[in-house]
């Protein structure tokens, strides 16, 4: 190694991947990408491998990557494939930082791993701490990992924590952008179409967060998150909507002071903090107008409309495997939303039915969260064709 910080990004066509890349292209110097990984998207994994040189890369089958690995033009990187690829990249003996940018529960593995290696790690998949907090934050401890969150949320709350003692925080405070149907009545809500459902007025994000974002789900997600990353209990993490995503969240302290962490909407500003941290990068974001902005609002999420928050917050409260089994049966209900099969105030409802149908337990391995993860996936199944009768 030259000196340079080592990485592998681990779904690297998505927007974090793309972004993250993006940062390192400005500081090479600092950075050497080391792997990528995509599962289905090999045409832009092939002009990242020839763009980057990384030591490997994987997509996720074999005939993808035999396609690759014929390709005159790639001539440096090993080209693996599957599951296993994906924990090899993770764990490759150069890389210093892994970005975990994968959506989804499929991330869950690689980032473990990475963990279990050493490896210190830039959190983008929500759904990791979500279904095995306890798990991974336990490894992190034990392997002395440092684990940085790259949402802008988590990001924000992290580095309004600088320089203060934990024992004065009263709460967390989580800004959500509300996104597209904040002001729609819930007769409104049912005639929600998936091209409805993409238009996001702020971010620009892959498909399933985009729904989590129109659902308030992405936020519920980022509250049990919040947990594990910061040790705070859910009863002391708030969420304000906040349409204008300018503060990008708060840390509420004892003595009534509230520290926010502030900046336009850019990916490319929490990716930088968590890839150079303790040190800041300057990556093209734009500057802050608050003159320009005139004004910030805030107001509480309303349940009743985006029940999807609520249900978090119940699962958070009952503890064990509940918050891995209401992701699993939102992104069984998203891809199902997705695909036209059911309605978007559909979502809520699979997530509520497959959380009442389970009883949770202390997950102790990873085996034991994939399992239930499992569970609750053939359950929501389940609860759409119940659904599909009950029309």
């Amino acid at each position: 190694m030259s000196g340079r910080k080592g990485i592998s990004i681990l779904g690297s066509t998505g927007s974090i991947g793309v972004n993250a890349l993006d940062v390192i292209d400005r500081y090479p110097d600092r950075f050497e990408v080391i792997g990528i990984t995509a599962w289905g998207n090999s045409t832009a994994l092939k002009a990242q491998i020839l763009r980057h040189r990384p030591k490997v890369a994987c997509v996720g089958s074999e005939e993808r990557a035999e396609k690759l690995r014929r390709d005159p033009e790639i001539k440096v990187t090993e080209i693996l494939h599957g599951i296993e690829g994906l924990l090899e990249v993770a764990t490759v003996a150069d890389v210093d930082m892994v970005v975990s940018a994968i959506v989804g529960s499929s991330g869950l593995m690689p980032t473990f791993a990475a963990v279990e290696a050493g490896k210190d790690i830039a959190l983008a998949n929500k759904e990791t701490l979500v279904a095995a907090g306890n798990l991974v934050m336990a490894e992190a401890y034990n392997k002395n990992v440092k684990v940085l969150p790259v949402d802008s949320e988590h990001s924000a709350i992290y580095q309004s924590l600088a320089g203060h003692r934990r024992d004065d925080v009263k709460k967390l405070i989580l800004t959500a952008s509300g996104g597209p149907f904040i002001r729609k009545s819930k007769e409104e809500l049912k005639k929600v179409t998936v091209k409805d459902a993409l238009n996001h007025p702020t971010w620009s994000m892959g498909n399933k967060i985009t729904i989590d974002s129109a659902t308030l789900m992405n936020k519920g997600l980022e509250v049990i998150e919040a947990k594990w990353l910061f040790d705070v209990s859910g009863d002391r993490i708030d969420v304000l909507v906040h349409p204008q995503s300018i503060i990008h969240s708060m840390v509420e302290y004892i003595d009534g002071s509230v520290v926010s962490q502030m900046g336009m909407p850019d990916m490319r500003g929490p990716i930088a903090y968590a890839l150079s941290y303790p040190e800041r990068l300057e990556v093209g974001t734009p500057v802050l107008d608050l003159g320009r902005i005139g004004k910030l609002t805030f107001e509480k999420p309303d349940l009743d409309r985006f029940p999807a928050l609520g249900l978090c917050y119940e699962a958070l409260e009952a503890g064990g495997t509940s918050p891995a089994v209401i992701s699993a049966a939102n992104e069984v209900a998203v891809d199902a939303f997705l695909a036209e099969k059911i309605k978007f105030v559909d979502i809520p409802v699979i997530m509520d039915r497959v959380l009442k149908a389970h009883t949770p337990v202390e997950a102790k391995t990873i085996e034991e969260v994939l399992r239930v993860d499992r569970w609750a996936r053939d359950e929501a199944a389940q609860v759409i064709k119940k659904l599909k009768n009950e029309e």
